[in-house]
């Protein structure tokens, strides 16, 4: 990795140049122009990382000319084990900062962040077509062999 990228948890004064990468993250995923997502839900996820009650974290990588990437994690119970689980659900960096290692370095973070609190496994999704992170991913991690399902109920 460029050794000038600092992985660190979101700060509040963070919250213009992480919506750069959010909005960012969400038009790679075709949540842009009248399918973005809606003001109200960006500012609860954004609140969530502050608040101690909620099981979410965010972390961003940071470079000399501001914040090039994003992961946002989840903890959560499970069923067939006694910990939790960490649940990365969002990694993104920024396209000049592609293939410069800052992917990498966010996932470390996460499973450092992790292992810190004693869980067992960390785990992600990605859809199908995301070849260039899923050569990552393949590097850093193990496939499942999992299929994910999912019925939209609403709004």
């Amino acid at each position: 990795m460029n050794d000038s990228i600092r992985i660190r948890s979101v700060m509040k004064a963070d919250f213009a140049a992480w919506k750069v990468l959010w909005d960012g993250y969400n038009a790679f995923y075709g949540r842009a122009g009248e399918t973005a997502l809606r003001p109200e839900i960006t500012q609860s996820t954004w609140s969530r990382f502050f608040d101690a009650y909620e099981p979410m974290h965010a972390f961003v990588a940071e470079g000399p000319e501001g914040l090039v990437g994003l992961a946002h994690i989840l903890y959560h119970r499970s069923t067939i084990q006694l910990g939790p689980n960490c649940y990365l659900q969002d990694l993104f960096t920024s396209e000049a900062a592609r293939g410069q290692g800052v992917g990498r370095a966010l996932i470390q973070a996460v499973y450092d962040h992790a292992a810190g609190l004693g869980i067992q496994r960390v785990y992600w999704q990605t859809h199908e077509t995301n070849a260039a992170a899923m050569r990552l991913y393949d590097q850093v991690a193990e496939k499942s062999g999992f299929i994910v399902y999912r019925k939209s109920l609403g709004t």
